[in-house]
């Protein structure tokens, strides 16, 4: 009997009426959702969330709609998205809500596909993604202070807020729309317990316009610390029924309801580290137990897609830990994979949650995988020495970090002159968060922040040297205590044989617009070891997926036709980088690599499949499953 109430409260949220035009017709009027003492009321009646986890910025606009109708074929009524401070004011006051960062056209999307959505505008997302979705500038105040009460903080999340609620806010199903919630802050507890912050956020979405349905969320140990009373206290991380019915009512006045807003069916990667994967067979049990007790669900992720540019973030929880930047793709084992096609983890979830519907509904069929292609060897035959093409450089004595340089992302090239003719220890102290050094053009070292570098021996030639150190910012700390601390580049002092380095230039590399990267003078050839541009083109009859096989180059990025794949580099596990379809053009397209440490390699190839799972340790691969 429990199946069939179950199943009829989900088949309003499914859009699984005869008529599309009906449908049509209800997506567009008011509706009310409320908490009752057990379950969600959506216009009055229990109504159980099936959610799916899906971030507009990882997945091309041009798929936005194919991802959401794949969400309904597994059966999802509701999907889940953070909202992005960074992507939306990348530089403080400019916004940017168009193209790619169109949330506002995201939720539209989701409510003609008939699904309800969960937003969660935090600022903070943590999502693994550069400093948790903060924009860099914060940090170029040295006394601002996120997640607090500092008056500088509050007054620029303030403003945000606002131009975020301008978006979104009459999209809230109180005034017609899709938003059946609002997430206030993130997994505070697991950061702080200041009720009084809590309490601010709070206003501050009411004074915004977010007038619907509020809520909190945290992991389960640490919901005590992260609810604000007053709101209902989601769980993350939890899936056993007992436990989570009764930390929410412990926390909300004896009742629910009960939402899961958090629920991880696999793990991200990070560089270095074998790929994470989950079976099915041990979550579909875990999944069928929720469903069957009426908790509401969103799963995290139910698609995980692809971190572009260098907008992934970084891991450290402090001193004898490792800092861990996390790799472009955001597969995470997810029931949709990368490119947005069903694994068997989509269709074991899709059989679970099938049980609940009412007897004699179908869920739409399964949209078959995409075509995906080998392409043809691609010559990259034109090569530019990055030295040769660098811009107008900021001058100081003590070197500058990016934030100093008004510099989000990307790398910064810091240049000196040394007496030659010695030996010794250079020094990078507080290095964030990968340098190549170079003597001359030439490199003859490199220190990496995942292993703890910060110093090697070397050895000038005789005269007056040019040393060059190349940083990349590696992806801002999105998780821990220390957000705070989130300065890139070369955040204190260089010393040479004990002596500090000054007077420096600074060449900033934000990469954000390749179109804009000039091509070396002629009879300029690229260095023999030194960092390179490599530029090439291919064609293509078919537009089709298809992933760059970048496992016999070094470190370094990809743009095709201007578009920025993301990271590569020889560590894994990530060793391809997905290429959708909607981003090539039939006919010519142009592939530029910036390649850190293998300049003279000049060739890839586009595979039918991903290679996700491969590690190199001293040059040597293993899979790593």
């Amino acid at each position: 009997m429990y199946k069939h109430v179950v199943g009829a409260l989900l088949l309003a949220g499914l859009g699984l009426t005869p008529a599309t035009q009906a449908q049509t017709k209800a997506a567009a009027a008011k509706h009310t959702f409320a908490l009752g003492d057990e379950n969600f009321l959506l216009d009055g009646k229990p109504f159980q969330m099936i959610s799916g986890e899906l971030h507009y910025p990882r997945i091309p606009r041009e798929a936005w709609r194919h991802r959401m109708k794949m969400a309904k074929a597994m059966g999802l009524n509701t999907i889940g998205t953070y909202v992005f401070w960074n992507v939306h004011e990348p530089e403080q006051g400019k916004y940017d809500f168009s193209g790619n960062n169109d949330i506002a056209a995201f939720v539209k999307i989701a409510q003609e596909e008939g699904l309800w959505v969960v937003l969660r505008p935090s600022p903070y997302v943590c999502a693994e993604w550069e400093f948790g979705g903060y924009p860099y500038w914060l940090q170029k105040d040295k006394n601002l202070v996120v997640r607090s009460k500092d008056p500088k903080y509050l007054a620029a999340y303030g403003r945000y807020l606002k131009a975020v609620a301008q978006q979104l806010a009459p999209l809230q199903v109180n005034h017609g729309g899709p938003v059946l919630m609002v997430q206030v802050e993130n997994e505070y507890g697991f950061y702080a317990s200041d009720k009084d912050y809590l309490a601010l956020n709070r206003q501050m979405f009411v004074d915004a316009g977010f007038d619907g349905l509020l809520y909190t969320c945290d992991p389960g140990e640490k919901v005590k610390e992260g609810h604000l009373p007053g709101l209902l206290p989601a769980v993350n991380g939890w899936d056993d029924p007992r436990k989570v019915k009764q930390l929410v009512r412990t926390y909300h006045e004896g009742k629910g309801p009960y939402y899961i807003a958090e629920w991880y069916p696999a793990w991200f990667d990070w560089w270095g580290t074998p790929h994470h994967t989950v079976p099915a067979s041990k979550y579909t049990p875990r999944l069928d137990s929720v469903l069957r007790a009426g908790i509401s669900i969103n799963m995290y992720m139910f698609h995980g897609g692809t971190t572009r540019g260098f907008m992934n973030g970084a891991n450290y929880k402090g001193p004898g830990t490792r800092y861990e930047p996390q790799t472009s793709s955001y597969d995470y084992d997810a029931p949709l994979d990368e490119a947005g096609n069903a694994t068997p983890k989509f269709m074991a979830f899709r059989g679970a949650i099938e049980k609940y519907l009412p007897a004699g509904t179908k869920l739409p069929a399964v949209p078959a995988a995409k075509p995906t292609m080998r392409t043809p060897v691609i010559t990259l035959s034109s090569a530019t020495n990055l030295l040769s093409v660098l811009p107008k450089p900021v001058v100081s004595a003590a070197p500058q970090t990016f934030e100093d340089l008004n510099q989000d992302y990307g790398f910064v090239l810091y240049r000196t002159t040394l007496a030659g003719g010695r030996t010794g220890t250079l020094q990078l102290k507080d290095l964030r968060d990968y340098a190549v050094v170079l003597v001359n053009g030439q490199r003859v070292a490199t220190l990496d922040r995942r292993l703890e570098q910060d110093q090697t021996e070397i050895t000038l030639p005789k005269g007056t040297v040019t040393l060059d150190i190349l940083v990349e910012n590696l992806g801002r700390l999105n998780f821990g205590p220390f957000l705070n601390q989130n300065r890139k580049g070369i955040t204190e002092q260089v010393s040479f044989a004990g002596t500090e380095v000054k007077n420096w230039q600074h060449f900033r590399l934000p990469f954000n617009d390749i179109s804009k990267v000039g091509k070396a003078p002629a009879g300029k050839a690229a260095a023999a070891n030194g960092p390179v541009l490599r530029r090439g083109s291919f064609t293509v009859a078919t537009p089709a997926d298809t992933y760059f096989d970048m496992s016999q180059w070094g470190k370094g990025c990809v743009w095709l036709n201007g578009h920025h794949l993301g990271r590569y580099w020889e560590v894994g596990p990530q060793q391809t980088l997905y290429v959708p379809a909607e981003w090539l053009k039939k006919g010519a397209n142009e592939v530029v690599v910036l390649e850190m440490l293998k300049p003279q390699q000049d060739k890839l190839v586009g595979l039918e499949k991903p290679i996700l799972d491969v590690v190199k340790a001293d040059g040597e691969a293993r899979r790593t499953n």
